[in-house]
């Protein structure tokens, strides 16, 4: 092994060792439990108006919605451990990816409950249609993702040489900027947010705070990835399932700027062309697969 692949694992194994990753699982359930405690309280202290609270948000209104801040709390963590298995495999990496777009997605069926009217016609009210567009999406969703994850698994195995040792080497170390660069986006993002309901008394869509940022970012290091691979691998068929892999977090990103139906279908796209791309890719790196579609 070359002297910088062991520097390199190194720092990745001191930074992303288990002891840490067992910190930060403890440390995501208490701050779930803490956070889900602390928004039950501020819904029933503007119930009964124990104090006054200087701004209107829909997440205040029904104690349902209290779910949804474990669960921000879950996604974090979920990109944490994106951020962790992006050395793996391309294909780990889009997986997490659609897991943790798929958590979004029933985070924001939380958010939108207490807007829901019961006594409505369910298909003359947006905010009813928008639920019923969103838990068919996380059906969908969560079908494809068993799908993606079941084509996964029949990936053929790869020798371990010298270029697939620098390739996994040079994406720890993406793994390693990716991780301070997250960060800071959080509390830069969540700081805005905070300044602009306090101060400003913008109402920003909470459900995109963040995320419009992080799925931005992982484009780019995606991209360098995809960049990167070009110099330890020739083969076509691994070329194109990379970059269809960048189209999917692309897609998913376009998702962020748009709502209603549209933005369901474009993530439900980005999934079943993952899936699709990943179809392909094993039929033509798998000798089994193809020789049962030659013969």
């Amino acid at each position: 092994m070359k002297s910088w692949h062991q520097f390199i694992d190194n720092i990745f194994i001191s930074v992303f060792s288990e002891t840490n990753q067992n910190k930060v699982e403890r440390a995501t359930l208490w701050f779930s439990m803490i956070g889900f405690i602390i928004h039950l309280f501020l819904i029933y202290a503007k119930k009964y108006e124990l104090f006054k609270i200087s701004f209107e948000s829909s997440l205040l209104i029904d104690p349902i919605s209290a779910i949804y801040t474990p669960f921000s709390i879950i996604l974090i963590y979920e990109i944490y451990l994106l951020v962790v298995n992006l050395p793996r495999s391309f294909t780990t990496s889009v997986s997490k990816q659609f897991e943790i777009i798929s958590l979004i997605l029933i985070r924001r069926i939380f958010a939108d409950i207490p807007k829901i009217n019961l006594e409505a016609n369910w298909l003359n009210t947006k905010e009813n249609v928008q639920l019923i567009y969103d838990v068919l999406g996380v059906l969908i969703i969560f079908f494809l993702i068993f799908l993606f994850n079941k084509a996964r698994s029949r990936l053929p195995k790869k020798p371990i040489n010298l270029n697939i040792q620098s390739f996994v080497a040079s994406k720890k170390v993406v793994s390693l900027i990716l991780l301070p660069i997250l960060i800071i986006t959080s509390f830069i993002s969540i700081y805005q947010w905070i300044y602009g309901l306090f101060y400003l008394n913008i109402t920003s869509d909470i459900n995109s705070i963040f995320y419009n940022e992080f799925f931005t970012i992982l484009i780019l290091a995606d991209v360098l990835i995809l960049l990167l691979s070009f110099q330890y691998t020739e083969r076509y068929s691994q070329l194109i399932r990379n970059t269809g892999f960048v189209i999917c977090t692309i897609l998913i990103r376009l998702s962020f700027g748009v709502s209603g139906l549209t933005n369901v279908l474009l993530i439900i796209s980005s999934v079943a062309f993952g899936l699709v791309i990943l179809n392909i890719y094993n039929m033509e790196e798998n000798p089994l697969q193809k020789n049962k579609v030659t013969n």
